[in-house]
């Protein structure tokens, strides 16, 4: 188990295009000068989840993450400047026997976790494929199933309208729903009334009243013929001449004691004349007329309100969006209705000016049979569906499981073989975990026992004599670890006069006295529980404030370990330091003079560029070798930096090879050219790195930053040929 990959997102120098170490390996280098980023990557490995590095993130091979011990310069603060030392357990007490037991015990404990590993890969895998049968299931489900049925179910579907909630409420569905199976006709023709707004009452149309009409159409007085008496003197003239009408609207036009005719205008009119006219037009005949008259006004006023009311009904139902009645037929027997009335209004009228005509009123009763139909059709319409509306949550809760019955039917033979297919992984799945709950127990069993043998055989005895010994050996004799007396598991620096040594001591010795606590800590732990962990430890810059001697001294130390993770011993599990120190990284690196390229190794350059940090990857070849050589490094790749940059290293090139070794002077380099123009090009090349201390450059030399680099570089180029030392310009730049 180890670091796989970091990403580093704004924090510090790192911005938002997050910057990815990946690939990490057993034994890791990450070169880069100061504030390029390398105390912002220690710090994060050692507090990932510190709200600073939110955006950040660690990624640990089979998500399985190690103790990690960072040093750095939190490291040195946190265990050298509060005055006392957590002592660092170890088996120093412990016998050979004892010390073989736990390491016998330690692999072992090994052996398991690599087993629970490859389990853990075989499930992982297993699970994988089951997730992929299931969204393979769920993709086609939502095809197949939900979007051909959308348009119709869609009130089904809701609070599902998303695949794995559909796919979910499908398979609940599938298993437990025994709904009667209904065909997708059916559910359709349902699902227009139940599914979409939820409906309201609808007032029954109002049945309408024909009897009364229908019994004065098929009075017998419309076709009697109304006459006067016939056994009066001129009931003879008036029947043969068929005047009987004629006379009787005369009639109103004789007046008291006024003998003229009303026909002839001549004094015709006698006393007798009067008396059988009276007579002739006697009281039968006067009541048979008040009747037609009474039975036409009521029929008149009957029909025009029986119409009206249609009418209004009509109009109603024709804005009316949850209408029941056929429009088009009520409207045809409407209008055939007015005609009949219209036609029989007419003939009683007629029969009320003429009583002696025999009429027959048209019977509407057919027409008014057709139209109480509609009603009444509409009506058991409306009455189901206000039965619907008195019951809709359990009719449409009724609706919903139907669909989800007929849904689960028609997708059952792709549901049984999804189910096969899953069943059969998950049995798979089931045997692992508990193959791998039987590991871990096994694991836990064996960690405990070796927990329990280093209980008695730990001391921080071993770590206050072997860092006495190293600050001796290496020459810093005037102070040593001593326990405290306060607490005997904890250490105390204190000189040879017995005073305490902590607040004297110079930068140097802290750093090498800490890097020494910090290479014990390694080693074993401040916990007696925790010494045989697995580790990661992670070193930034530990050779700060040290003497050149101590950087081998540092460098041996780590190499030690790097030895022993390459060869899979210990409990050191991975590798990761950070060094702006050539020289220390060039040796720390060394691994003989034939082998330049190691697969346990894995080797960055942390870069800054505008403020910005970057890092540049280098697998397993190790880009720095010198600090000559880096220089030259920096060159090749000089788009990767400033113009400032390219000035400094073109002039420590010049001034370590011609000045240092070669002995040659600025004005020496510039006699090497012909003429007075290519001195002074030459010259203005020494001006420009060395940043125009010495003189101001003219107009010939005021252009591009882009421009002016490639130019000088051609220069600088030409100095190296003009000495003779062109070979030397085309190996560094790696041209031959």
């Amino acid at each position: 188990m180890m670091i796989e990959s970091i990403q580093l997102k704004n924090v510090a120098s790192f911005d938002d295009d997050s910057v990815q170490l990946s690939d990490l390996r057993q034994i890791n280098f990450i070169y880069g000068a100061n504030g390029t980023g390398k105390t912002t990557i220690s710090n994060l490995i050692a507090n990932p989840f510190d709200s600073e590095f939110q955006y950040c993130k660690l990624k640990w091979r089979h998500d399985l993450p190690l103790k990690c011990l960072v040093y750095n310069k939190r490291f040195r603060e946190k265990n050298f400047g509060k005055g006392a030392i957590d002592g660092v357990f170890t088996l120093g007490q412990a016998t050979k026997e004892e010390i073989e037991a736990i390491n016998e015990k330690n692999v072992k404990l090994g052996k398991l976790k690599e087993e629970g590993i490859k389990k853990k890969d075989t499930l992982e895998k297993q699970e994988s494929k089951i997730r992929d049968e299931e969204e393979e299931f769920k993709e086609d489900l939502w095809k197949n199933i939900y979007k051909k049925y959308e348009g119709d179910f869609k009130e089904a579907f809701k609070g599902f309208m998303q695949k794995e909630l559909f796919k979910n409420k499908f398979l609940k569905e599938f298993d437990s729903n025994d709904s009667p199976l209904m065909t997708i006709d059916q559910l359709q023709e349902k699902s227009k009334t139940i599914f979409g707004e939820e409906p309201k009452n609808i007032d029954l149309l109002q049945q309408i009243s024909y009897e009364r009409l229908s019994e004065i159409e098929s009075n017998s007085l419309w076709a009697k013929k109304i006459i006067g008496r016939p056994d009066v003197d001129i009931a003879k003239l008036i029947q043969r001449l068929n005047l009987n009408d004629w006379v009787n609207q005369g009639r109103a036009y004789l007046q008291e004691g006024d003998n003229t005719c009303p026909f002839c205008q001549h004094l015709t009119i006698s006393e007798k004349f009067k008396r059988d006219l009276e007579d002739y037009f006697d009281e039968s005949f006067t009541t048979s007329i008040k009747q037609i008259s009474s039975l036409s006004d009521e029929y008149n006023r009957l029909s025009q309100n029986l119409l009206n009311e249609l009418s209004q009904l009509e109009n109603n139902e024709k804005i009316n969006k949850e209408s029941k009645l056929n429009s088009d037929k009520f409207a045809v027997y409407l209008k055939t209705l007015a005609i009949q009335c219209s036609s029989n209004k007419e003939l009683v009228s007629s029969k009320s000016k003429e009583p002696s005509r025999s009429i027959v009123l048209v019977s509407t009763k057919e027409q008014i049979l057709n139209i109480e139909r509609l009603i009444s059709g509409a009506n058991q319409k409306i009455t189901e569906h206000n039965n619907i509306v008195a019951n809709f949550q359990t009719q449409r809760s009724n609706l919903i499981k139907y669909v989800w019955k007929f849904l689960a039917e028609e997708y059952k033979t792709e549901v049984t073989k999804f189910r096969r297919k899953s069943n059969g992984l998950q049995k798979g799945i089931d045997c692992l975990n508990a193959d791998l709950k039987t590991k871990r127990k096994e694991w836990s069993e064996l960690d405990s026992e070796i927990k329990e043998l280093t209980k008695n055989t730990t001391s921080v005895q071993p770590t206050i004599d072997q860092i006495n010994n190293a600050l001796k050996y290496y020459g810093f004799l005037s102070f040593e670890i001593v326990p405290s007396k306060s607490n005997p598991n904890q250490y105390q620096i204190k000189r040879d006069d017995g005073t305490l040594a902590e607040s004297t001591l110079s930068e140097g010795e802290i750093t090498f006295i800490t890097f020494l606590y910090y290479m014990q800590l390694s080693k074993g732990s401040t916990s007696k529980d925790t010494i045989s962990d697995e580790r990661v430890l992670v070193i930034d810059d530990p050779v700060s404030s040290l003497d050149s001697n101590i950087l081998f001294v540092v460098s041996t130390l780590l190499k030690k370990i790097i030895k022993d993770i390459k060869e899979g011993t210990g409990n050191i599990k991975q590798l990761i330091i950070l060094t702006h120190n050539v020289y220390f990284h060039k040796e720390v690196s060394f691994i003989d003079g034939r082998t330049h390229e190691s697969r346990h190794t894995h080797y960055w350059i942390l870069r800054k560029r505008n403020k910005i940090s970057f890092v540049q990857e280098f697998k397993t070849k190790n880009p720095i070798q010198t600090s000559y050589e880096l220089l030259w490094q920096e060159l090749k790749e000089r788009e990767r930096n400033s113009g400032i940059t390219i000035q400094n290293i073109m002039r420590r090139i010049i001034e370590n090879y011609f000045r240092i070794l070669g002995r040659y002077g600025e004005d020496e380099l510039i006699a090497k050219f012909d003429n007075g123009e290519e001195q002074e090009i030459c010259r203005s090349l020494i001006c420009w790195i060395n940043d125009g201390s010495h003189c101001i450059a003219d107009d010939l030399f005021i252009e591009a930053q882009d421009a002016a680099i490639e130019k000088y570089i051609k220069v600088f180029e030409e100095i190296f040929i003009r000495t003779d030392h062109k070979g030397h310009y085309e190996m560094m730049m790696g041209i031959v």
